[in-house]
């Protein structure tokens, strides 16, 4: 097969077949967050070491995809993309028969470095199989469903932990890390087939090209620091949450606010990509990633101590990730079509290193309330506003980007 010029007729079983490769890293990464509640007297330990089981998922999944991403531009797609996935299936069975929380900790770090795949493999499908007037909305109507993810792993979860115990959710990630291997051999199109002769030397260089340009820096940068703002929240959200009272089975409820309001500001930026330019959605993204953390401040300062006064906050931000993100990650990939994998694998790897970070300072602090957590991610939101900033300063000067919607 020739490479991306040649572009597969994209039919529905395709488009799903890739949502659901890129949706389950999301889903593996929340399905068991209402347990994460529970397991420090569980296993007897202390709730900075359970944040652990968090934080090695999202380093393993974000620093695989530095890997993943080159070597699926050289030996393709669907190889690199099942390999993935059955390493995220012997990291569930492994998280499921975890006796203790350091084996628990081993195990979700493999089942990261295997979900890292779909990530970055369903992000490059995309720059293969679709136009470059189409990536934008093709990406935020992926938002949207991604969007769900985290709420749905969350409900699902909690009501499994309830009925079954947590490890029936490693068992479910098993079975659906299977099902979507089959699904990848049988229905993905074979893209990026391997270059004889090309060498691993090449990778590096490929690095090195892409972080030589200021502008791919300054979007890895925003995006880094706007999913340290989310995964703060996700991985804060269920200790705060407890501290109100609430259950293991009704934390979703509240953590859903969120990706709906960040499917409702994907629904925008695919009703004004080509009417509104691509930095203006982007400056009216960040603004609300930094309103949202500093209303949850505000209202925990006055005093207002509920579950809502965390949950309807963080809306803004999610529709502000709405705006922000799919502009952003188009800009990310696009800046040079032949390193589409590297690139890619970059991108994730920023986030995943921003949220990994963000998750594990999450379990350092007290959380008597949502004032410490809302001050993290204001901290992040605000470095990210400086990303953006340092963006629009060097982005006439680099003659590689590319803003399609005028």
């Amino acid at each position: 097969m020739s490479p991306v010029s040649s572009r597969p007729a994209r039919s529905r079983w395709l488009t799903l077949n890739i949502v659901c490769q890129l949706a389950f890293g999301l889903v593996a990464m929340t399905v068991c967050l209402p347990s994460m509640q529970e397991w420090p007297r569980q296993f007897g330990t202390s709730q900075a070491m359970v944040q652990l089981t968090f934080s090695a998922y999202i380093a393993a999944y974000g620093g695989l995809q530095l890997a993943y991403g080159p070597i699926s531009d050289r030996v393709g797609r669907k190889p690199v993309l099942i390999f993935g996935l059955l390493l995220s299936l012997a990291g569930s069975v492994m998280a499921a028969l975890a006796p203790d929380i350091g084996p628990l900790i081993a195990a979700r770090a493999l089942q990261g470095a295997g979900t890292a795949a779909c990530m970055v493999i369903a992000r490059a499908l995309v720059q293969d199989l679709y136009e470059p007037h189409e990536r934008t909305r093709v990406m935020a109507l992926f938002g949207m469903v991604l969007g769900l993810c985290p709420p749905l792993a969350t409900l699902l979860g909690g009501q499994l932990h309830v009925r079954l115990g947590w490890q029936s959710n490693f068992v479910l990630m098993a079975v659906v890390s299977g099902l979507l291997a089959l699904a990848a051999w049988r229905g993905l199109p074979s893209t990026r087939p391997a270059r004889p002769g090309g060498r691993w030397s090449e990778l590096a260089s490929g690095y090195a090209q892409l972080a030589r340009l200021p502008s791919f820096l300054a979007y890895v940068g925003i995006l880094a620091m706007t999913t340290a703002t989310f995964y703060a929240f996700l991985g804060g959200a269920p200790i705060v949450l407890g501290s109100f009272g609430v259950r293991p089975e009704h934390i979703g409820w509240y953590i859903m606010a969120t990706p709906l309001a960040y499917m409702a500001g994907n629904i925008l930026t695919v009703r004004l990509t080509g009417r509104v330019r691509e930095r203006r959605l982007m400056q009216v993204g960040q603004a609300l990633t930094v309103l949202g953390p500093l209303i949850t401040v505000l209202a925990a300062l006055a005093g207002v101590h509920s579950p809502w006064a965390l949950a309807l906050p963080m809306m803004v931000l999610g529709v502000g990730h709405g705006l922000l993100v799919p502009p952003a990650l188009v800009g990310t990939v696009g800046l040079v079509p032949t390193l589409a994998g590297s690139a890619s694998a970059l991108a994730g790897l920023s986030q995943q290193f921003g949220g990994s970070l963000a998750g594990y300072a999450v379990g350092l602090v007290e959380h008597q309330g949502s004032l410490h957590l809302g001050l993290m991610m204001l901290g992040w939101a605000a470095v990210g506003t400086g990303f953006l900033v340092w963006m629009h300063r060097i982005r006439n000067r680099d003659a590689r980007i590319r803003e399609p919607a005028r």
